[in-house]
This record gives structure tokens, sequence and C-alpha cells, in this order.
């Protein structure tokens, strides 16, 4: 393997067995520099053993076949293990064959947490644990709770620690803006992976810019419209729904993030109350402020689109209706024709896209193997982006072939990406059949992708983190990097500031690493022992607040107020399904999908399909197989619970009020005979 000075010198403690985090920029060669550290690791060191965790799935076999197996299989047994393959289920046995084990964080921690002999692992299997994107190893993050079982061990003078190698291109700040805080955050995150030095080039400087030469920048600023009937319109039927309400108060911040906290807040205050007009409302309200946001970012004709389909579905799935529903309907079907006719006007279209297409043109005009990336903020604008890229004759005549990147998480508000399907959108990116990504944050870390000459920014307000790698995209010669956005808006005053926020990282790390070794050293045991403090007091802290007894506890449908089971009913199935036992709990639920597709193959259990309430046809969750039993799996958050102390509504069940006993599957079949 070949290196550059710069990676040489960032490895070298490494080489002799230090903990370190290698801090590099987007694009030139951490993973390189890691599969020789752990190929001298493995060389060096009697029965050594490599773990090297990602924190997505698809940069697991990107780390397999881009690095580690081109440059170590003829010489090492290595294992990629991601959670559609068999291998997971046999953890134990793959580690102790293998001399190199790739997986993601989830998987190693579940390892290190299990109890079957077939899974289970300790930390101290390994003999160097290589950490990516290693910024995230902080608060509730699972990179964390490794680091916290490795911090334990450590405290208790147990011997035979991994070496930790982590690597980032972008550490942040935590958040702050103050000096101080910063170094704090730094220390932090070098106290949680137990760090010797943060290693970034000092001799080398030259060779590394050589090698990472930064994109030109530009502010592609647009003055909002002069006139806007169709944002106007939505805001006057949103003032109608307020004025049904009897409330008020918000009015003067439609189309603003301060208006959606507000309207969640209406939506959970109406849940808990079981006051349906409220709840009802709140929701109908989310969604003309989604639509408003979407008319800033796309068409007018997306964000009456996305109303009219949310219209068309309440419609045909509700059964019965109150007089709030009839309003609601009423107000939006006798407004419809009239929001049409605006969309047509092209004189109010979004002059932002005007600038969009401006800059696509410019870079795609100029080179015929250019590749782009379009940033947004939500699933819902990278589809309607795609659309309008597609429809636009202009861009389609310079042989742009698009394509969306989302996240492979499940939402009940739009649809996810199987991780097949993101495997296949950049292979083609990478192979050119596609050169332009309308990408989520998805493709801002870790992806190996063609050097992009434009990266776009477009109508984003994000940390410094999420600037540092969106940039890192656009590394090909004579790169461009645009922040569209309205001029005088947040999202431009945001950007503005993670520049400075990155100057203040830069010069927090820079003092970091020059501080004295014995204050440093002593800062990081104090810092350490208060992580592990924390925790303890944040787990007293959580046992403390399943106070009550399950059987009181009773739940009811969020939207309808029906009253569907209790806590008791409630199992837990591999620390990952929430579902009810109870047979009766059939009468109060539907299957209304096919089984889903997650484009991967799960260990002992399958997907159903979506589950609904089967009165008012709110969604709750999904049925799924575990081995042999058929069993609702369901989200706490279309619930809310009546305990003994009145109604609360939770969003995760970390937050549940009792606790949840673990499924038995013996049990359960012997019951179910």
């Amino acid at each position: 393997m070949e290196l550059r000075d710069y990676q040489w010198e960032v490895i070298g403690p490494a080489l002799e067995g230090k903990n370190i985090i290698i801090w590099l920029p987007t694009g030139t060669g951490k993973t390189r520099a890691a599969v020789y550290v752990a190929m001298r690791h493995l060389e060096m060191r009697r029965n050594a053993k490599v773990a090297m965790i990602v924190n997505k799935v698809h940069l697991v076999n990107q780390h397999y076949s881009k690095e580690f197996k081109p440059n170590l299989k003829e010489r090492f047994k290595i294992t990629s293990i991601s959670g559609d393959t068999d291998e997971k289920s046999f953890f134990a046995k793959v580690v102790k064959e293998s001399d190199i084990v790739i997986c993601t964080a989830q998987i190693l921690h579940n390892a290190v947490k299990s109890d079957s002999e077939e899974k289970h692992v300790e930390l101290t299997d390994f003999t160097l644990l290589i950490i990516d994107e290693c910024h995230h190893t902080h608060k509730d993050a699972v990179y964390n709770k490794l680091m916290e079982v490795y911090l334990e061990k450590k405290l208790n003078r147990h011997r035979n620690l991994p070496q930790i190698l982590g690597l980032t291109a972008s550490p942040g700040t935590g958040g702050t803006s103050t000096f101080d805080k910063a170094v704090e955050h730094i220390l932090k995150i070098c106290a949680n992976l137990d760090t010797w030095r943060i290693m970034s080039p000092q001799t080398s400087i030259k060779d590394l810019e050589a090698k990472a030469k930064q994109p030109i920048k530009q502010y592609d600023l647009v003055p909002e419209r002069v006139e806007d009937p169709f944002g106007d319109k939505l805001k006057e039927l949103m003032a109608a729904i307020h004025e049904y309400l009897g409330d008020t108060k918000f009015i003067t911040t439609f189309g603003t993030q301060e208006y959606e906290q507000n309207i969640v807040l209406m939506e959970k205050d109406g849940a808990e109350a079981a006051d349906r007009r409220k709840r009802t409302c709140a929701i109908h309200l989310r969604k003309y402020n989604d639509a408003l946001f979407l008319h800033d970012t796309v068409r007018m004709k997306d964000a009456y689109d996305f109303l009219d389909t949310f219209y068309v579905e309440e419609k045909f799935v509700k059964n019965s209706r109150d007089a709030t529903d009839v309003f609601l309907c009423r107000l939006f079907n006798e407004n419809s024709n009239g929001l049409l006719e605006l969309c047509r006007n092209m004189k109010y279209e979004n002059p932002k896209l005007k600038r969009l297409e401006e800059i696509l043109k410019e870079h795609f005009q100029s080179a015929s193997n250019s590749h782009g990336i379009i940033f947004t903020r939500t699933r819902h604008s990278t589809h309607y982006l795609l659309e309008w890229v597609q429809s636009n004759a202009s861009l389609q005549g310079l042989n742009i072939k698009a394509a969306t990147l989302t996240g492979a998480g499940l939402s009940n508000q739009s649809k996810h990406m199987t991780q097949n399907e993101q495997k296949d959108v950049i292979q083609r990116f990478r192979q050119g059949s596609l050169n332009l990504l309308i990408s989520t944050s998805v493709a801002e870390e870790g992806l190996d992708i063609p050097e992009c000459n434009i990266v776009v920014r477009y109508r984003l307000m994000t940390n410094e983190i999420s600037m540092v790698q969106a940039r890192g995209r656009a590394r090909a010669e004579n790169s461009c990097y645009s922040f569209l956005a309205e001029s005088g808006g947040k999202e431009s005053r945001r950007e503005r500031t993670n520049e400075s926020l990155e100057d203040l990282m830069k010069r927090a790390i820079k003092y970091v690493q020059e501080m004295p070794e014995r204050e440093y050293q002593e800062k990081i045991k104090d810092l350490q022992r208060e992580s592990l403090t924390e925790r303890l007091v944040k787990e007293e802290k959580v046992e403390s607040k399943k106070k009550f007894s399950p059987m009181d506890v009773r739940l009811d449908c969020r939207n309808c107020s029906v009253a569907v089971g209790y806590g008791n009913d409630l199992r837990l199935v591999e620390e990952a399904h929430h579902v009810n036992i109870n047979p009766i709990f059939k009468e109060y639920y539907e299957e209304y999908t096919k089984p889903l597709n997650l484009g991967k193959k799960m260990e002992d259990w399958v997907p159903g399909g979506k589950i609904r309430c089967r009165f008012c046809k709110a969604h709750w969750g999904n049925i799924i197989i575990y081995k042999a039993a058929t069993l609702p799996n369901i989200g706490i958050k279309y619930f809310v619970l009546h305990t003994p102390e009145g109604p609360r509504s939770c969003k995760q069940w970390k937050d549940v009020p009792f606790p949840l006993e673990q499924f038995d599957y013996t049990a359960y079949n012997e019951e179910d005979e």
C-alpha cells in the first residue's frame, strides 16, 4: 500500500499502539490510512483481531469492497456483516474465525449485550477497534454506548483493552459558539474514545493541500417573491382553521419551524385531552405548513399536489366524519380550484428554481463527465425536485440523468428507500449511468462516490459538520460548492455562522493538540469519570420513570381515543420490536397494505403489512412474523397513555412510564395452543 506523506504522519502513533483520532478532510484517504494500521497491527501483534465499525449500513460493503478486500484479502480473513447477512446470527463464531470484521456499530453493540452463546462477544476479543465518523461518539449514540463498555472496563483496571483508532473529517463544536465550550466538546470526544492525541498533518501540510483542494464556494442568494398569491392563499386557509378553533395566537408565524413546533404541541395537548377537534385541526395545519415549506422549495404545483393527495386520502380512508372533518375538507375543496389556478401563473413561480436551473446548466454544459449532488431537507422535496429536473426540457437537453437518494428508515410520512435501492443508486452514480443525485443528508458522510464538480446545498439550515461533509463531496478539479437560499433568510445566516463555527472548531482542536500532555491526560481522566457517573445517574433516572404497573396504564388510539389495551399486553422482542400479545387486540386493528419490502433479510423475523385503527383508520405500526408468531408491532407515538396520574404521550418507547417484559416465544406458543 502506498501512502502519502500526510498519511504517514498521522498514523505514526497508531503504529506504536496508541489510541488516536485521525482528523483529515473528506476524500483524503482516512480509510486507506486505517487499513494500513490494521495490516501492521495484524502483522506485529500475536492473536490480533480487528473490528471496523460504521454508523450506516451501506458503508459496511463499501469499506470491505473498496479498501480492505483489495489490499488485505490475500493475507487475512475479512468478513463484512450487515443486517441482511446470515453471519449476524453466529457473530461469535464469525469473530473467532476472522482476522478483520467490518460491521455496523449496532451489530457489535447487540453482540456485546447479547446473552446468546452464538452471538455474544466481548470488546476484549478485539485488539484494534476502528471507528468510522467517530465524531458521533457522544450522548446516546451507539458508538458512545460501546465506548462506555470500554471505559467501564478501563476504570476497573481491566487489561487487554483494544487499541482505538477514530476517523473524522469534522468533530464539530457541539452546538456551542464559545471557544471554551468548543474545547470542552473536543475534549469530551477525546475522552469518550480514550484518545492519546488528535492527529492532523503538521509537517506535511502542503502535501495535504495538494490532495484536498477546496471547491470554489458561492452564495446563490435569491430575492423573495415580490408577490406570492399562492402562499398568501395557503396562509388565509390556515388562519380560517385557527378562527374555527378560536385560537389565533400563532398566525403571524406561518411557514416557520417555530410554528411547526407550536402545532406539534397543539396536537399533543389535543391528543392527551381527547379533544379531537383540536388534534385534527393541528394535523391539518401541519400539512398546510409542510405545503408552505414545499412552496418555498419547489414548485407551487408540488405544494398543491402534496395537499391534494392528503385530502384525497382523508376522503377515502375515513369511515365516519364529525363536524371538524367536514369543515376542514370543505375548506380545502372550496378553495382547491383557486389554488390550482394560481399554480398555473408562472409569474409567481419559485425564483430559487430558476437559479438552480442556471447553476445546473452552467456545470453540465461545460463538462460532459459532470457529476453533481443537490442536498435538500426532506424526502418529499427530493422527489419533487427530481420531477422538476425530469420535466425541465432545457435540463434534459444536457443529458442530466438524476435520481433521489434518501434514508432507509421507515416513515409513515413518505416512502423510504430500501438498502438495495440505495446501493443501486450509488452504484449507478459511480458507473456514470446517473450523474446527478438529489439527496437528503444521507449522502453527506462516508459515501465513496465520484468526485463531483457541483454540489448545491438547497435551502438547508444545518450545522457546521453537515456543511463540511457536503462541501467535501465537491472534489473534482475547479469544482463548485453552491449555497442556494433566499437572501436575508435564516438559512443564509446559518451558513455564515457555520463558517465561523468551522474556524472555531479548528482553533479548539489546535488548542487541544497543543495542551501539555499531563494536563491533557488529567482532563481526559476527569471527563471519563464524569461520563460514567452521568450514565449511572441517567440509568437511575430512567428506572425511576418506570413507576407504574403495566396493568395500570391504558393505551388509547391517539386519533379517535378508543381504548385498545393495557401496558401488560405489551412485550419487547429482541430489544427492537414492541408487540401486543393479547389476542383481543386483533379486534382493534386491520392490516391495510401488502407485506413491507425492507430490501434486506432480517434475522428471525419477516415484515408483514402496515396496521391501522379499525375505527378511525389511523396508522399504528406493522405486523412482524417472529419465528412462527404473527405479532402487531406498534409505535408508541400513535397512542395516548392513561396513567394513575393522568394522560400523557410519548414519542419513544424508552420514555414509557412502566417496565416492559421480554417476549417469551415458548410461553406464547403454549398459550396459543
